[in-house]
């Protein structure tokens, strides 16, 4: 009778392991739908247009102590995103959620002309849920593209953003 409890609480672990992982068993998309320009990322801030400078976007991914990070940045002159997925597993689909806090993403509006007042909406916040996706569509050894989308929270005034339509076609870096 031990042994039986013990199989069936082997199953139920096992199981609940198998439905909570952080990379969702999805291919990533459509690599035809990533519609960032080479170089770099593509998304509406709350509605409004947001393209990187080429100059100022890039991805990198690096390996360390059996895992793997990717990292995804791209700049304007005034405002900024960055994607950080820890526990990279290549193509497939990244959900950002508070059960999850090793994916992350951040919008950022930098002051250059007084660094203490810049403003960074981050994402999963505290009680947030399920509140976006991070879908890698192909992966090269130079290349990443996919698609993105986002709600994220400013600590300092509770203020949200709504990132959506984003696209990034990234020259990929590995260190």
């Amino acid at each position: 009778m031990r042994t039986l409890k013990q199989f069936m609480l082997l199953v139920v672990v096992t199981s609940m392991v198998s439905l909570t992982s952080c990379k969702s068993d999805d291919d990533g998309g459509d690599p035809g739908s990533v519609g960032a320009a080479s170089g770099t990322i593509s998304a509406k801030i709350n509605g409004n247009q947001f393209t990187s400078l080429e100059i100022t976007s890039f991805a990198n991914m690096s390996s360390g102590g059996g895992q793997t990070t990717l990292i995804l940045q791209g700049n304007t002159q005034s405002q900024a995103i960055n994607i950080i997925i820890n526990g990279y597993e290549g193509v497939g689909s990244y959900e950002i959620s508070d059960d999850n806090v090793f994916i992350v993403a951040s919008y950022i509006e930098p002051n250059i002309s007084d660094p203490s007042n810049t403003q960074t909406w981050s994402a999963p916040f505290q009680d947030s849920g399920v509140i976006g996706e991070i879908n890698i569509s192909e992966q090269t050894e130079t290349k990443v593209k996919g698609t993105f989308n986002y709600e994220c929270k400013n600590s300092n005034d509770g203020s949200v953003k709504n990132i959506t339509d984003g696209s990034f076609n990234l020259t990929l870096q590995t260190t």
